[in-house]
């Protein structure tokens, strides 16, 4: 890839100069035009600019209703999405981002915006990753490079009852796409319950070559104990029974050890264990719910890896399971049927098999 073309740029060639084209789409400027944002003259904010007028914040963001599909981003390249920062108001589950490359009919993305954004339990946890942030009070930010050779389009549906308000910021770059440059993808699953001593399949059917780059997961817990003791498997290029990557444990492969407990002491010198959430710019567990002892009583956790600086490379097919395994008496292993659902983040050249038919609206729910 060529570093100065405006893609994959970092700190050792910000220097340098380029010809790409920086653009910008938002509420202010939805095509992402030169010289045309902050025009509106209705919008939002036009009530509280209406002292003041045009150029005064008076389109900051849309309203998406119930069954709307709302096109964020429609882009003729070649380019590359270099940054997006949003914060969805709705019910985040029930707010479904995709992503199509190159006039694409089947989506390379579809994702419940919370969980793309590595945050799927609508409630905020705080990311500070590389590729992605998420900052108070719920501002979703992704650094993922990607690449369209002929035209971009992003939408934002709601498959919810409410309608909900999208504050957004799509920054891209108009640029030569280098040959050997790949296409973004994400996929995500839920699956609730796993059913019994059933590997949870983060995904399956891809095909063709490419580089499995991360993954995001939201875990819930429906036994007591330790739930983590499961091996995360690569099966790559023709393996069929067995992988050609294997894990040696849930909390290892998110870049953790021992139950990602530390030891504790109360005031009176009783020794505790408890779950320590941590963030790092590869790998984190960003959100422990702990629950309330009332109603909310399920423990609840969310957790990423980026495979940044080791991407996992296949040249024909790629499926990635991962189990689901805590104790039981006898020190025996234990088969959980717990709530999991996952992100997994990878890229490819195109074509790409279709997704799996995302869930509905009730089975995406988080209760």
């Amino acid at each position: 890839m060529n570093q100065f073309n405006g893609l994959g740029l970092h700190l050792g060639n910000l220097s340098r100069l380029s010809h790409a084209k920086t653009r910008s789409i938002s509420p202010e400027n939805f095509n992402g035009e030169k010289g045309k944002a902050g025009m509106a003259t209705t919008g939002t904010g036009a009530n509280a600019a209406r002292d003041l007028g045009q150029g005064w914040k008076v389109s900051p963001s849309v309203r998406i209703e119930p069954g709307e599909v709302f096109t964020i981003a429609d882009i003729e390249g070649p380019g590359a999405i270099q940054q997006i920062w949003m914060t969805p108001a709705g019910v985040w589950r029930h707010s479904i981002i995709r992503f199509y490359w190159d006039g694409e009919e089947t989506p390379s993305v579809e994702c419940p915006v919370g969980d793309f954004f590595a945050c799927g339990w609508q409630k905020y946890a705080h990311v500070n990753s590389l590729a992605v942030c998420v900052n108070p009070g719920s501002a979703f930010n992704c650094y993922w490079e990607m690449p369209f050779r002929k035209h971009c389009r992003i939408t934002m549906t709601n498959i919810g009852t409410e309608p909900f308000g999208l504050y957004y910021q799509v920054n891209y770059t108009l640029t030569d796409v280098p040959e050997d440059a790949a296409y973004f993808h994400a996929q995500f699953r839920r699956t609730n319950p796993l059913p019994y001593k059933e590997d949870y399949t983060i995904v399956e059917g891809i095909q063709g070559q490419g580089q499995f780059v991360g993954l995001y997961m939201a875990w819930g817990v429906n036994n007591n104990g330790w739930w983590g003791e499961g091996e995360i498997k690569f099966f790559m290029d023709g393996d069929t029974d067995y992988p050609t990557i294997c894990g040696t444990g849930t909390e290892d492969y998110f870049c953790g050890s021992y139950d990602f407990d530390v030891k504790g002491k109360t005031q009176f010198g009783v020794e505790t264990l408890e779950y320590q959430e941590f963030s790092t710019p590869y790998a984190g567990l960003p959100q422990v719910i702990r629950g309330d002892g009332h109603y909310q009583v399920q423990q609840r956790f969310g957790m990423y890896r980026w495979h940044v600086m080791d991407p996992i490379r296949f040249e024909n097919d790629l499926r990635v399971t991962i189990q689901a395994l805590g104790w039981r008496s006898g020190g025996r292993y234990l088969p959980l049927q717990d709530d999991i659902a996952s992100v997994a983040f990878w890229y490819q050249a195109e074509p790409h098999t279709p997704f799996p038919t995302l869930p509905n609206r009730d089975s995406l729910e988080i209760i």
